[in-house]
């Protein structure tokens, strides 16, 4: 069962916002034991929002769960050796400090790595730990913009567009526990461990591998397509009476299909559209002659007609749209969590198809939830625990006033 591969690994978790908690958060849906190490006053994604539930953020909520919290004051050198003395028994650190903020702290990985040369430790930066943009920051919206992603999108004519979704974020996050586990598997075979260096903008970049491998290969800067893909047509939304279809036809024998079910096999034929290389051509006048037939009738009249012929197409959907549509109840994505402030919390959980009944996840932590138990764990006495927290080198979570039934 995939949410129990990991099951004995041990993860430190120092990252912030969104790239790097999804590494963390990933590995542990996958089984490992994640410790969420945070400063007195909590990482910076906790502040983050709208939204809010009941105060707490809910991009912080969507992307922490299934970890457990320890406040500590990384400040003092108190909070750095109860740190070092955890890291000496963990499998895995994950952080994403601006490149030499660990290494100021005693805590990077040629530090750590000197007496435990089997960790694998993750460095999650905007642009990489070398090279003269290291010190550079960047966060979701800079890096669409800096790896030509923001120029690429839009209508045609149409400025810089952005995902609205942390895609660079989400796509550094999963690349980041791909390297993880492959270091770990390098660790498994007796070669040690290493310190992997994960960026932003490398992986935007990646993200593009098809637009920068066509660049690479015509010149030709991307052109703004809105919906469509540059490489295929038609394979791009239309309107409809009621809304938008999205139709992928393109291949010989569905493009013959799309124009017998819309009436006008004299479109098959037509020099400016009778292969792909023509379509992908003339788009323009092709998204008329297909537009104003669309348009003629409701999403729902289209669908069935497209299906029946094999006509890759779907309904452009919105989020209440995809909620209630019974390709997402069947799918099993959506988890919940009780969380014991924000209440019950609605999120897509683990998406790699587990063939058992999936687990359900842990809550996200409140701010230094499990601090005690965390250094218990690691053989900090009760005496030891009792002077951290009264030094305030560590803290505890206050009692949490729960949210009300929603």
């Amino acid at each position: 069962m995939l949410q129990e591969s990991l099951r004995g690994i041990r993860v430190l978790d120092f990252t912030h916002v969104v790239a790097g908690p999804v590494c963390a958060m990933t590995l542990g849906d996958l089984g490992a034991e994640v410790i969420k190490v945070e400063p007195p006053g909590g990482e910076r994604g906790r502040r983050i929002g709208p939204p809010w539930q009941h105060g707490e953020s809910v991009i912080h909520l969507s992307v922490n769960r299934n970890k457990r919290s320890i406040a500590i004051d990384l400040k003092s050198e108190r909070g750095r050796a109860v740190v070092r003395r955890i890291a000496g028994e963990v499998d895995v650190v994950v952080e994403s400090f601006r490149p030499g903020v660990m290494d100021s702290l005693g805590l990077g990985a040629a530090d750590l790595r000197a007496t435990h040369p089997d960790l694998v430790y993750c460095s999650i930066s905007a642009y990489g730990q070398t090279g003269e943009a290291r010190d550079r920051p960047g966060v979701d919206g800079v890096m669409q913009a800096v790896t030509g992603l923001m120029s690429s999108l839009g209508e045609p004519g149409s400025g810089p567009s952005k995902v609205p979704v942390p895609v660079a974020d989400m796509v550094t996050g999963h690349l980041a526990t791909v390297a993880v586990l492959a270091a770990l598997h390098q660790v498994r075979d007796g070669a040690g461990g290493q310190h992997l260096d994960v960026s932003l903008y490398h992986a935007t970049v990646l993200l593009q591998q098809i637009g920068f491998a066509s660049f690479l290969a015509s010149g030709r800067e991307a052109d703004k397509l809105g919906s469509g893909a540059p490489y295929a047509a038609p394979n791009e939304a239309f309107p409809t009476a009621d809304g938008h279809v999205m139709l992928a036809a393109y291949d010989p024998d569905r493009w013959s299909a799309l124009c017998a079910v819309l009436g006008v096999p004299v479109l098959r034929t037509d020099p400016r559209f009778a292969t792909n290389d023509a379509r992908v051509a003339h788009r323009p006048a092709l998204r008329v002659e297909l537009s104003r037939r669309l348009v003629r009738h409701p999403t729902r009249f289209w669908l069935p007609l497209l299906a029946e012929r094999d006509i890759l197409c779907a309904p452009v959907a919105s989020y209440s749209d995809v909620v209630a549509s019974p390709e997402y109840r069947a799918s099993g994505l959506e988890t919940e969590v009780e969380h014991p402030i924000a209440g019950r919390v609605r999120m897509p959980g683990f998406a790699l198809g587990p063939s058992h009944p999936a687990p359900r996840p842990s809550p996200p932590p409140t701010l230094g939830q499990n601090s005690l138990e965390v250094l218990a764990g690691f053989g900090f006495t009760a005496e030891e625990q009792a002077s951290l927290v009264d030094s305030g080198v560590v803290r505890t979570a206050p009692e949490p006033v729960r949210a009300e039934a929603v």
